[in-house]
């Protein structure tokens, strides 16, 4: 067991990857009552064009599988298995984003009873045609739901400019088109690809003694058998600037209109994982000088009406996408829009990028990331999400030290390009 030492946020990771390739990560917090669990596989909604295991040629799955797999790994045979967790004292829950779908726990008690409860559900799946297709009219108004809601809509239309071709512009649940082709053959071909052990982690954060916590891990995942781990093969759509949709817009029915203006990287991201997690940080920190609360372009906008308390920003990178987006709720959406992109191409004359600002930003940023360790599920959400490599959450702190002024004008230069650039609005339908 490799013990991981972060001396200037005083915390001691436990890290394990055990023989069927689940890498297990253990963080003791002796002073907490409650034990928080998530159980990720590095598969999300993207994911839907990829050589099966034990098979040679690509295959392309109905959109919206990663989703519909997490709904149908709950229902078992016999049980439920919220019903089980609640039983033993712990609240369940489960999530699915464009890269990766999560299972999780949180409890005071019974917690390897809870953890073993977690392991044994996800990875023993049982889906048939009949418990399918039952779910398939849940799901369908799931996405329906998501269809009436006007800032979904937004964040979905400008995803669709950016990535015309790429299924991150799909919904992360599908389609009703999309979801009524799925078979229980097609959910065993993607469980049986992307819920390999060695495709997944888990973290465990809270009150336990992590030597007998892994050990008991170490014995619940040695009884199981796998097949013998294989390297994952995906394809995305390639893209180029010219696919870019510059400007479109729909009417539904809102009070006022909604107007959103998109990003998209256009360079490969560094692959260097230390210099990856300092870029995407760096971008963060740009646009927080830029745009924040408290800058000149945030105020002048404010004060000229073109924005309000609904704006916000923010940026993505993962693997295949990067992007940042800025909406607002306006009545002059054009206006905001124009605005919004003139102030992104002269960002490299802005009088906000200085040292001091940068200065503050940074204090603000490691103040907020300190803040929220304290929180169990902040830690074991973000654990997976801010990991590149063996760089992770617990080395922000360090990251943002290391960033300075000419990092963030260079990457100024790499990120902000006109040719990224793109414009979505929602108008109120015409009586």
């Amino acid at each position: 067991m490799q013990l991981l030492h972060y001396p200037n946020i005083n915390e001691t990771l436990y890290r394990e990857v055990l023989p069927n390739g689940l890498e297990v990560t253990l963080l003791p917090k002796k002073d907490y009552h409650k034990t928080y669990g998530i159980f990720t596989t590095n598969y999300g909604s993207i994911d839907n064009d990829f050589i099966p295991i034990q098979q040679s040629n690509y295959i392309k799955v109905p959109d919206g599988i990663a989703h519909f797999l997490e709904h149908k790994l709950f229902e078992k045979e016999d049980e439920d298995v919220f019903q089980k967790f609640g039983r033993q004292g712990a609240a369940a829950n489960a999530f699915t984003s464009f890269t990766r779908t999560s299972y999780l726990f949180s409890s005071t008690n019974h917690v390897k009873k809870n953890i073993k409860t977690l392991l044994d559900f996800v990875q023993t799946p049982y889906f048939t045609d009949e418990s399918v297709n039952k779910e398939k009219g849940i799901i369908e108004q799931e996405i329906q739901m998501y269809q009436d809601d006007p800032n979904w809509r937004l964040y979905f239309g400008i995803l669709n400019n950016m990535y015309p071709k790429h299924p991150l512009h799909i919904d992360i649940a599908g389609t009703a088109e999309s979801i009524n082709k799925i078979t229980a053959d097609d959910l065993y071909l993607s469980y049986n690809t992307f819920y390999h052990p060695s495709n997944m982690n888990l973290f465990i954060v809270g009150k336990m003694n992590p030597e007998a916590l892994m050990n008991f891990i170490r014995e619940n995942q040695a009884i199981k058998t796998f097949p013998e781990a294989k390297e994952i093969k995906r394809r995305f759509p390639l893209e180029s600037p010219e696919d870019l949709i510059k400007e479109d817009q729909i009417e539904l029915s809102v009070s006022r209109p909604k107007s959103i203006v998109g990003l998209k990287g256009l360079d490969n991201v560094p692959e260097d994982d230390f210099k990856r997690f300092k870029y995407q940080t760096s971008i963060q920190l740009l646009l927080q000088l830029l745009f924040g609360d408290t800058s000149s372009h945030y105020l002048s906008m404010y004060n000229d009406g073109l924005i309000d308390d609904s704006f916000s920003f923010e940026f993505a990178l993962d693997r295949s996408f990067h992007f940042a987006d800025f909406s607002t709720d306006t009545n002059n959406p054009e206006q905001f829009a124009n605005q919004m992109i003139n102030l992104l191409l002269k960002s490299d004359q802005s009088e906000e990028l200085t040292e001091r600002n940068l200065a503050l930003a940074k204090k603000k940023m490691i103040g907020k990331h300190l803040q929220s360790l304290d929180s169990l599920e902040y830690i074991a959400n973000q654990y997976s999400a801010m990991r590149f490599g063996d760089t992770n959450l617990f080395d922000l702190t360090k990251i943002i030290e290391s960033i300075k002024l000419k990092d963030l004008l260079a990457i100024q230069k790499q990120f902000i390009r006109p040719e990224g650039l793109s414009r979505f609005y929602i108008y109120p339908k015409k009586r």
